[in-house]
């Protein structure tokens, strides 16, 4: 990886832990040829010379004992050395096999992929396991991922910015064209593929005019040459396209989805894009939400227009990603009837059934907007006809904007976790996503990007731990928030025992930390307009009178009850729809996003609501000092660079909490009138 920019995880730094198999390292051989089979190669080398200070010899038949072996679980040499039949059956396509062999009294490593992105998938584990210093002598691992698609969503524009983005510029775009120079983006595809990431669009699901032409002849040399980037990888490249592309670029005078010219234009475009492309993965869209055009235009609903593009893709075996995150936001939210969190199910869920075997149904983790906290969305296993794929945001919109230290792993395992009742008991979300509860023929977990171009890849270099977490949980969902937590603190920092507690005790706090000085009991939302960053707490753009929170004097919540509300709550199954209807069930984390209750009902915990808002934003300024107490503990164990550039990161982000509890802490006493039962300061 350039010296340009951080290694992040990929750092291979000297590692004398395995000097009694020092010869297993002198010798790789390789059974494969094609370009993932090469990376894996080159990656394996740059790992064990960077580690070890070995060079190893790369050869095409082992002559010797004590070797690496790469090669494919159709090989001869594999299954006379220890593959099992009933192993086989179980790995999927991206699997593989690693395990470990004493020949002639010398340690053998035999890494198998069942195709070559496994083998490539397999050298990266490996390579983790000598970075956290495992034991080797003793491997005997079958693994493949959970989900079948493990995506990134970039929000790049061709101007160069990035909408959300929070790590300086685009690694793809400047000034209307595509970046010249390109080690940067194979560096990026090395991170992703180190994870298990198999899939990308490079530009913004709000596509502007200029990134509607990436799909003509002017940009789509460009668009193969990045794409081949990632393939070497194993991973497929897609792009974001404008629905409206018919007229913007095709001269067209509708896009209307059932027009039989606008179909046979998406077809003849289609077939061009993978003239340039044959392994193009297919489109993202975004469509008639937040003013993009969609075929609402036409009286059609998402069904007819996201079928219309599966049937031009349909042919070369592309698929059609179609956003859920449809509501009206001209709509008059001063109305509490009307609920934007009830919009997608609404949308969606009466077309289960009708789309084509090649839509996936992109579904936000909850049915607002990346919030710190939401309830999970109602569509995970409302459609058992339709395949879904669970999206969340790992560029920090609303979490602090990677000028805060938010580790969102524990967010995306609630998520994850989360039992939807669809076939009773033990019907979690990851369950739905993996395609395994409903047998989808395509699934997974996207995330929106949180890279730039900034040195460190991130902004903050700790938010590195979010993009590694991401491409873990995307592969094993069942790995824990401390697992993947200790996995990125070694390999990025290495394993001195002070830095790894220090380090996951700052990350694995940090989401209740950010949610404690911010938004409480699941309110959400109360951001500056635009940017979202700072407290307003009636500031949010489309929102009147504080229609995400409707406090007033006497309370303080959205009603979303069946009973007196706006009926949000029946959209789940019958399970949790009944623990979210009820105070004595709803828990206090979620009470304000389900229920309106005066400032002096009691929680669970026994505070009551206003005490509990005082409380956890004071708590959180403390909780944030903290953070910056534990990382200054490590100074000295971590290159200085690094420690000044998270130690100015977290002072930022100390000041800005007590910014949050001034204000929130000032407007609630302002509101309700109700002194601090501590009687600490606050702004009155």
């Amino acid at each position: 990886m350039s010296e340009l920019y951080e290694r992040c995880w990929l750092r291979y730094d000297k590692n004398e832990a395995y000097q009694e198999n020092e010869s297993l390292f002198a010798t790789i051989v390789i059974k494969g040829a094609s370009p993932v089979f090469r990376a894996a190669a080159v990656e394996l080398e740059i790992g064990i010379t960077s580690m070890f200070g070995i060079r190893p010899q790369i050869v095409p038949h082992a002559e010797q004992s004590g070797f690496i072996w790469l090669g494919t679980l159709e090989d001869e040499e594999v299954n006379g050395s220890f593959l099992r039949k009933k192993e086989e059956e179980l790995i999927r396509s991206e699997g593989y096999v690693i395990r470990s062999l004493v020949k002639n009294g010398r340690l053998c490593v035999y890494i198998a992929g069942k195709t070559d992105k496994g083998v490539l998938y397999a050298v990266f584990h490996f390579l983790r396991l000598l970075q956290m210093k495992e034991n080797i002598e003793r491997l005997s691992i079958v693994e493949h991922p959970k989900n079948e698609l493990r995506m990134i969503n970039h929000w790049d524009n061709m101007d160069g910015s990035i909408e959300r983005g929070y790590a300086g510029r685009s690694i793809f775009f400047e000034s209307g064209q595509f970046i010249k120079k390109r080690q940067r983006m194979k560096d990026y595809a090395r991170l992703l593929a180190s994870v298990g990431i198999n899939a990308v669009s490079i530009n913004n699901v709000n596509v502007h005019e200029t990134e509607t032409k990436l799909i003509t002849e002017k940009f789509l040399p460009d668009v193969a040459e990045v794409a081949g980037i990632f393939r070497a990888y194993g991973i497929k490249t897609f792009l974001s396209i404008n629905y409206a592309s018919p007229i913007e670029i095709g001269g067209l005078s509708t896009a209307d989805p059932l027009d039989p010219s606008v179909q046979q234009w998406w077809k003849k475009t289609v077939a061009q894009i993978y003239s340039y492309i044959p392994d193009f993965g297919g489109f993202v869209v975004k469509a008639d939400s937040e003013f993009r055009p969609g075929p609402f235009t036409y009286g059609r609903n998402h069904a007819d227009g996201a079928n219309m593009l599966a049937e031009a893709l349909e042919p070369f075996g592309g698929i059609v990603i179609w956003r859920c995150f449809v509501y009206n936001c001209q709509q008059d939210w001063r109305d509490r009837t009307i609920d934007r969190a009830k919009a997608a199910y609404d949308h969606f869920k009466p077309l289960n059934g009708q789309f084509h075997s090649n839509v996936i149904l992109q579904i936000k983790n909850g049915p607002m907007d990346f919030q710190v906290r939401e309830p999970v969305s109602p569509l995970f296993g409302a459609m058992p006809k339709t395949n879904q794929l669970l999206e969340v945001q790992i560029t920090q919109e609303y979490t602090g904007q990677q000028k805060h230290l938010c580790f969102l792993v524990p967010q995306w395992k609630e998520v994850l976790e989360f039992d939807t009742y669809a076939k009773g008991k033990g019907s979690e979300v990851k369950k739905v996503i993996d395609g395994s509860l409903f047998g989808y023929l395509y699934s997974g977990m996207t995330g929106v990007s949180n890279i730039g171009d900034d040195p460190n890849w991130t902004g903050h270099t700790l938010a590195q731990a979010n993009l590694y977490g991401f491409g873990r949980l995307a592969w094993a969902p069942d790995l824990s928030a401390e697992e993947i937590a200790k996995e990125w603190i070694v390999q990025t920092f290495g394993d001195d025992p002070q830095v790894v507690e220090q380090i996951s005790r700052m990350l694995l706090d940090s989401w209740r930390i950010y949610e404690n000085y911010t938004a409480p009991l699941g309110v959400g939302w109360m951001v500056n307009p635009g940017h979202h960053y700072g407290p307003n707490v009636d500031g949010y753009e489309y929102s009147h009178w504080g229609t995400y929170h409707y406090a007033d004097r006497d309370g303080i919540g959205v009603d979303r009850t069946i009973a007196t509300g706006t009926g949000y709550t029946a959209q789940y199954f019958p399970e949790n729809a009944a623990m979210y209807e009820s105070l004595d069930t709803c828990p206090d984390e979620l009470l304000l996003f389900f229920h309106h209750v005066p400032y002096t009902y009691h929680l669970k915990s026994g505070e009551t609501v206003i005490q509990h808002i005082y409380n956890s934003h004071f708590d959180g300024v403390e909780q944030a000092k903290q953070l910056k107490k534990r990382w200054e503990q490590l100074k000295g164990k971590i290159d200085e660079k690094r420690y000044m550039d998270v130690l100015e990161r977290l002072t930022i982000q100390i000041e800005h909490a007590k910014e949050w509890r001034d204000v929130i802490n000032t407007y609630f006493y302002r509101k309700s009138g109700i002194d601090d039962q501590y009687g600490r300061t606050i702004y009155k």
